[in-house]
């Protein structure tokens, strides 16, 4: 059997990976190079309990931010290389009362489904981390949320990937259609030719409904810009994810401090504004003003794929022979595993029956 990919990102490599251990065949087609787009630039907040907002699915949440741990070691284990895995927790920050009234019914939901969530006083928040701003009245805490390094997972992926007999990443394709004969989807036309595969997995993110061929009866992807600000502070303080207003501090412990992002529909304009930049600062400086003296060294921005209603599409499509892999949002660094999973049970379902 052989698998086609559309996509070269943590979604696309993880799912490659999952069927490799399956035996199987795996072509993976990538416009630029692994992890180009929102894969590198993701901010690899394992935030299930932060992000979970009552959702139905967060048991599906938990379960991938928990695997991560076993995950990450493996990819140590096979690459060589640290993915940066570290259970961080995370607190949501408040400086209101209707705020703080939020957070306790958020609370409350998680913990009676059994999760570790505690609402906290400011006080108390600030012995969790010292750093956090003395006008926060109180924080929700999440002690298992947890983080990686996507950059470092691209490339623990890719070493595995490239070792592999089984795997072939062709980088600089670009995928014109879909290939559909007899109601069923039988790989991709590329500029250079068709490639014929028994499976074809899109997984290009928010790029996803650009490809040609795709079921009408799919909800459309669309990219979402997010811009990050990355600080270095020396000594390192801050060891606490930081939720506050929109926007979010993430210390990585050796002194880098990622702080973002923003939440703009803009198509596929990829700057880094000044705007932007300036809203970023200031939300991470209410959330932690000791980072005022940080250094500013980096500036980025990438696009999340963004389904109507929050639901990413994985699985099977419309199209026999077509499998989803897309429209994870802010959450494809914490969904790669399970996603990858669930994308590889679905091929041989389709094809065992």
């Amino acid at each position: 059997m052989r698998v086609a990919i559309v996509g070269g990102g943590a979604i696309g490599c993880a799912t490659a990976l999952a069927l490799v251990e399956r035996n199987v065949d795996v072509v993976v087609l990538e416009r630029s190079v692994p992890g180009a787009e929102a894969s590198s630039a993701a901010a690899g907040i394992l935030g299930a309990q932060v992000e979970l907002h009552e959702r139905a699915d967060g048991a599906l949440f938990v379960s991938a931010r928990d695997a991560w741990r076993e995950w990450a070691v493996a990819l140590r284990e096979a690459s060589g290389i640290d993915v940066g895995w570290r259970r961080s927790g995370v607190l949501r920050a408040a400086w209101t009362d209707e705020e703080r009234e939020a957070l306790r019914n958020e609370v409350a939901w998680q913990s009676e489904r059994g999760m570790r969530a505690e609402l906290i006083d400011g006080q108390r928040a600030r012995q969790v981390e010292p750093q956090l701003a003395t006008s926060a009245i109180a924080a929700a805490y999440f002690p298992d949320d947890a983080q990686v390094d996507p950059p470092s997972v691209l490339r623990a992926l890719t070493a595995i990937l490239g070792r592999s007999q089984r795997v072939t990443v062709r980088c600089g394709t670009t995928v014109r259609k879909l290939l559909v004969s007899g109601g069923r989807c039988v790989g991709v036309e590329l500029a250079e030719g068709e490639l014929r595969a028994d499976a074809t997995v899109l997984a290009a993110g928010s790029w996803s409904s650009l490809v040609d061929g795709v079921p009408a009866a799919l909800p459309v992807v669309r990219p979402v810009r997010g811009q990050i600000v990355l600080l270095e502070e020396h000594p390192v303080r801050v060891q606490t994810i930081v939720f506050g207003r929109e926007r979010y501090v993430v210390p990585r412990g050796d002194g880098r401090v990622l702080c973002g992002s923003t939440t703009e529909y803009v198509g596929f304009r990829k700057e880094v504004t000044a705007g932007g930049v300036h809203s970023i600062l200031a939300g991470a400086l209410a959330c932690v003003p000791s980072l005022e003296g940080a250094q500013l060294t980096g500036t980025w921005s990438n696009f999340r794929p963004h389904v109507a209603g929050d639901r990413a599409l994985v699985g099977t499509s419309p199209l026999p022979g077509l499998l989803l892999a897309t429209g994870h949002y802010r959450n494809g660094i914490l969904l790669a595993k399970a996603t990858a999973d669930a994308v590889a049970k679905a091929v041989f379902e389709e094809f065992t029956g």
